[in-house]
């Protein structure tokens, strides 16, 4: 497929709110492929469509770990986030040579759609749920740097 051009802070594209994705059909799934491409060669472990200024509701994670597939995310919501907190540090694609130390909910379980327009849920601890709020996070145009004090 293809590599996009990651937008970089300041970018005020990066602001911007995503919308839904209405119907799943080849330009969807190209820039699904175009996402992972993106990712991979940026040696990233989640993209979200804005940051390749698409702004529709579409992410994209890495198979974190050997057990673990690739996974696409579209419309995705937050039904449920866990009291409890850990702190990480962060990076992001879009503000490269930057990161800080981000308190996010360890857990979280979201409702979203997959490729082939099947709505699913899913609960998420660790790495999977830090990286799946941060990419969250793009789509209603807000950076992790939002979160330093």
């Amino acid at each position: 497929m293809s590599i996009r051009k990651i937008l970089q802070f300041p970018d005020y594209r990066l602001r911007l709110l995503s919308k839904p994705i209405k119907i799943i059909n080849k330009k969807t799934k190209k820039i699904i492929y175009d996402m992972f491409d993106t990712m991979y060669a940026n040696n990233g472990i989640g993209l979200a469509a804005p940051q390749i200024n698409i702004l529709k509701q579409i992410i994209v994670i890495s198979s974190l770990k050997p057990t673990m597939s690739e996974l696409v995310l579209i419309n995705p919501v937050i039904l449920k986030k866990n009291k409890k907190y850990i702190n990480t540090i962060e990076g992001c694609l879009s503000i490269p040579k930057k990161t800080a130390k981000i308190k996010r909910s360890s857990c979280i379980k979201i409702q979203a759609i997959n490729t082939y327009g099947k709505s699913f849920t899913l609960t998420a601890k660790s790495l999977l749920s830090i990286c799946i709020q941060h990419e969250i996070d793009h789509l209603i145009g807000k950076l992790f740097i939002d979160y330093i004090n």
